[in-house]
């Protein structure tokens, strides 16, 4: 027993590891797009070019990593298809198609609500309620949220709402999926049939004019130093699409759809400070502090989940029991 608590906490560890590099490798598209859009890049276009390279480099491994048999992607190819779809392209979409009708903020606040609609999710799909901590995890990092996106200001567009419930979605999707483990397919293999078909869908999306796509040769600035566009955009395939898939697969599967979610949340914290470093978009003090109101909300749904596993550890057995870390 001391065994088996040892090794769900060092694989919890690893969990938190993977998921705050996802979120961080995430959160460095956003100044490497913004340094592209200022030289004459469309969004639809980063986008494509990101989810087509980080599938290029991802697919050789996850071809590796089935090791011949090929029966899991028969078995879930629909899971993958929906991955694909909704995790990668739908999030991609739709977030750029919201912010062309309102503010950057209030369209990312909408969409990052996504960690409270994978626990009511779970709640009311699967009966697991969320304890008086994680509540209070969601209500800490909500605020810290709101106060880092600085709204003062903003204004709401309900067409431009919609686009960013759409976006809520897909990255609701993208936690529930990440952190199936009944499915037999390695999270390489995830990853890579997930950016295969972002990547489908949104060239479709591209040659049917429905997403346009604009490029420039000019090159950008990061850090006051001129970079070439095209190292750019490869950062943008291995970090910030291929890594940051792959990672975030591999934090789900560990940590489970609702407290990954919540790490995920560091992305937005860690894309201003970003943003604050290359390019020299200094964050106010009240983001600061919502920065920490959402580590610490992180935190708090951390132990929450930690308390949850203890308490179905110690309730006696009738049948097979579940891990609440893990995805059913």
């Amino acid at each position: 027993m001391t065994h088996d608590t040892g090794a769900k906490r060092s694989g919890v560890g690893l969990g938190l590891v993977l998921a705050l590099g996802s979120a961080v490798s995430f959160s460095l598209s956003g100044p490497l797009a913004a340094a592209l859009l200022a030289t004459g890049w469309s969004p639809g276009a980063i986008v494509l070019v990101r989810v087509a390279l980080g599938a290029l480099v991802v697919v050789p491994f996850g071809v590796a990593s089935l090791r011949r048999d090929w029966s899991p992607v028969r078995r879930n190819a629909r899971l993958v298809v929906a991955y694909g779809t909704l995790g990668v392209a739908a999030t991609q979409f739709c977030y750029f198609a919201a912010v062309q009708h309102m503010h950057v903020g209030p369209a990312l606040l909408i969409e990052y609500t996504a960690p409270a609609v994978v626990v009511a999710w779970f709640w009311a799909r699967h009966g697991q309620r969320p304890g008086p901590l994680t509540i209070g995890g969601v209500g800490l990092a909500a605020v810290g949220l709101v106060l880092v996106l600085d709204l003062a200001g903003a204004r709401l567009d309900p067409v431009g709402v919609a686009w960013a419930l759409g976006a809520m979605v897909g990255v609701s999707a993208y936690f529930v999926i990440n952190a199936r483990t009944d499915t037999g397919l390695p999270p390489l293999a995830l990853a890579a049939g997930g950016l295969t078909v972002g990547t489908v869908v949104l060239g479709l999306l591209a040659a049917t004019g429905l997403m346009p796509v604009t490029t420039s040769p000019a090159p950008a600035v990061l850090a006051g130093a001129a970079v070439p566009w095209w190292l750019v955009l490869v950062l943008l395939g291995l970090v910030t699409a291929g890594f940051a898939y792959v990672t975030g697969v591999a934090a789900g599967r560990r940590l489970g759809a609702r407290l990954s979610s919540f790490v995920g949340l560091s992305e937005v914290v860690s894309a201003i400070a970003l943003a604050w470093l290359l390019l020299g978009q200094l964050p106010r003090p009240v983001q600061f502090l919502g920065g920490l109101l959402v580590l610490a909300g992180v935190v708090a749904v951390q132990q929450g989940e930690a308390a949850t596993a203890r308490r179905e550890v110690s309730r006696p057995r009738t049948g097979g029991a579940v891990d609440p870390l893990a995805a059913p």
